[in-house]
């Protein structure tokens, strides 16, 4: 298989955490690539429309793109514990958390474009971070539950998306008001899946 990525995506870095969690980085090439919104990148075009990263290319399923499908994929071809759970309530537990971390990702990379504007709404800026508080107060409550859940998609989601807070707002001091996801990320960010995917500029 082939995944194509970039080190400072954090939709890619949720495959690449999937992959080593399911033990299957064996089997994967992993193809840095750039990809610029205003001049798309021709090889990636050829195997995904949409020249977005995170695509990965299978044996026999052609080409999945989108993180979550992707990861669902991926969660397929091992014989260890599933990250996606098949029956309720943990299967709607992992999917609610995931929905979660991919709406925060989301949205910090939406705020990020909006800081990077030459003059950012002052409006729009207000509202991501009305709803960044609101998604930290509520990880915050879950934070208990989520440490004692088996690790499972929604881990990797949500892990991510405070990661890239980190990554991409260092003047935002998230950890501050909300010590018990604090604490969980930090346990999240010692995985080896997790410290061999760290974010960086690519």
């Amino acid at each position: 298989m082939r995944l194509w990525f970039n080190p400072a995506s954090p939709f890619a870095r949720k495959v690449r955490v999937v992959a080593r969690e399911a033990g299957l980085t064996g089997r994967i090439e992993e193809i840095n690539t750039l990809v610029n919104p205003v001049k798309p990148n021709a090889e990636l075009a050829r195997e995904n429309p949409l020249v977005k990263i995170p695509a990965l290319a299978t044996p026999d399923q052609g080409t999945l793109y989108d993180s979550a499908v992707i990861c669902e994929y991926l969660d397929t071809l091992h014989r260890g514990p599933k990250l996606f759970p098949s029956e309720p309530p943990a299967k709607w537990t992992a999917l609610r958390r995931h929905a979660l971390g991919d709406g925060l990702l989301e949205l910090l990379i939406l705020w990020r474009n909006e800081r990077e504007r030459s003059h950012p709404a002052d409006a729009y800026l207000q509202a991501f971070r009305a709803k960044f508080d609101a998604t930290l107060d509520r990880l915050d409550e879950d934070a208990e539950n989520l440490a004692d859940t088996p690790f499972g998609i929604g881990h990797v989601a949500i892990g991510c998306g405070l990661s890239y807070a980190d990554f991409r707002f260092l003047d935002l001091d998230w950890r501050g008001g909300h010590p018990r996801i604090a604490g969980w990320h930090a346990t999240f960010s010692a995985r080896p899946s997790v410290r061999a995917t760290q974010a960086r500029e690519g």
